[in-house]
């Protein structure tokens, strides 16, 4: 990942990507791939029938009913971000923070981008009265808003947005007439699946909202790109539909066979994906909560991890110590973490925070670097966070933070 410009620290261009899961890749997913490693045909743009009626199948099980024909399959889920954006056309809305990749592809497009402050219980979702002041205040500037995209369960932020908080933004949504993009790549990934109830936006708005799930969040190895979209029933979604299709064609944004293969078996959810699934969810949730547990006790501030591989972590109570190793914005505290902790920690002004905020995103993937005998005994281990490599990692990042709190204090203000 490359840094901002090192002189002013201007407009961010290069996004970290998603957090990958540190582990070895399903032997039997590797089958699959490798099985079709000899076929040569390309697939469709859009996907081949059996992947999307996969996708299909993956929806369903989910409470969101879908059909081959308002389905598309692409190279990763930014291809088709950049589809829909070319599609809808006027400006786009986003939640500060959001996903890296959302806001460069409207850039790329000239499209203005917006970002609106998320309510205080989660990201992820906009805050539905600040939601409608940025949409009058877009028009009245002879904005064009037509596009928001959300996610319920979030990156950066780790959190999975209540369904009364969503359905207050959706209403807001409505009223102002915005298509939806509902991000869903990482619900499959809840930590606490009994304990959190997640409802896509499709489910409250049916004729509205268009879902993009990229695979790289639970089913595929991200080196392996692969995303599906559904659109709504409908005039509307019929034309999306084709629109979208139209871009990917111009792109030439085609699933690699050998690629579809697997993730049309992954989308089917055997019992080796399924179990591979419960047991990262299972053990990413527990480094999740190390670190939050780390960051918290050292006087940070950050929402309690619910999902993904990641959590979002704001220093800014521990200012007075970093300053005084010359860390005042985001990009500094970037790269002061990254090399104080031998991790990739992008600063929050790559998810379109400010960059004067003292906020990370921390993954939980590379504290379980090793080979692949340990990564993979990571999965099965009754006690992951006690195996040596992952013991040393959580120590290390634990000092860290510990040295932090004790500069913060020991350069803070007298009263």
């Amino acid at each position: 990942m490359r840094r901002t410009d090192p002189e002013d620290h201007g407009p961010v261009r290069f996004g970290p990507p998603l957090p990958d899961d540190g582990l070895p890749v399903l032997p039997e997913l590797a089958a699959v791939l490798a099985a079709a490693a000899g076929r040569a045909e390309s697939e469709p743009v859009g996907g081949g029938a059996a992947l999307l009626e996969a996708a299909c199948g993956y929806w369903d099980r989910r409470g969101l009913p879908a059909e081959p024909g308002r389905a598309v399959a692409a190279p990763g889920a930014p291809a088709l971000l950049l589809a829909l954006t070319a599609a809808l056309g006027g400006d786009v809305l986003v939640p500060r923070p959001c996903a890296a990749w959302w806001a460069p592809y409207a850039r790329l497009l000239g499209r203005p981008v917006f970002h609106v402050a998320t309510p205080a219980e989660c990201g992820g979702v906009p805050d539905p009265y600040a939601l409608l002041e940025t949409v009058r205040r877009v028009r009245a500037e002879g904005g064009d808003p037509r596009l928001l995209v959300l996610s319920v369960a979030d990156d950066p932020t780790a959190t999975v947005a209540p369904p009364e908080a969503l359905h207050e933004t959706l209403e807001a949504a409505t009223d102002e007439g915005l298509h939806l993009v509902s991000d869903e790549t990482w619900r499959d990934t809840v930590h606490a699946p009994h304990d959190t109830v997640l409802l896509s936006p499709a489910e409250m708005l049916p004729d509205q909202v268009t879902v993009v799930t990229d695979l790289s969040g639970a089913h595929l190895p991200p080196g392996w790109p692969a995303a599906v979209a559904r659109f709504p029933a409908g005039e509307l979604g019929d034309s999306l539909h084709a629109r979208v299709l139209d871009v990917l064609t111009a792109l030439g944004a085609r699933v690699a066979g050998p690629v579809a293969l697997a993730a049309g078996y992954a989308l089917a959810e055997p019992e080796p994906v399924t179990a591979r699934i419960t047991a990262a969810v299972r053990l990413h949730a527990r480094v999740a909560g190390a670190i939050h547990a780390a960051a918290v006790g050292a006087g940070a501030v950050a929402r309690p991890p619910q999902a993904g591989r990641h959590l979002y972590v704001d220093l800014g109570p521990l200012r007075a110590g970093l300053s005084a190793h010359d860390v005042g914005d985001a990009q500094d505290l970037e790269d002061f973490l990254a090399a104080r902790l031998g991790l990739p920690a992008p600063g929050g002004h790559r998810f379109g925070d400010d960059l004067g905020a003292l906020r990370v995103r921390l993954s939980t993937g590379p504290l379980l670097a090793g080979g692949d005998e340990e990564r993979a005994e990571c999965l099965t281990s009754p006690s992951p966070l006690e195996l040596p490599h992952v013991q040393r990692a959580l120590i290390h990042l634990k000092s860290v933070f510990d040295d932090l709190r004790d500069d913060a204090q020991r350069w803070e203000p007298p009263r």
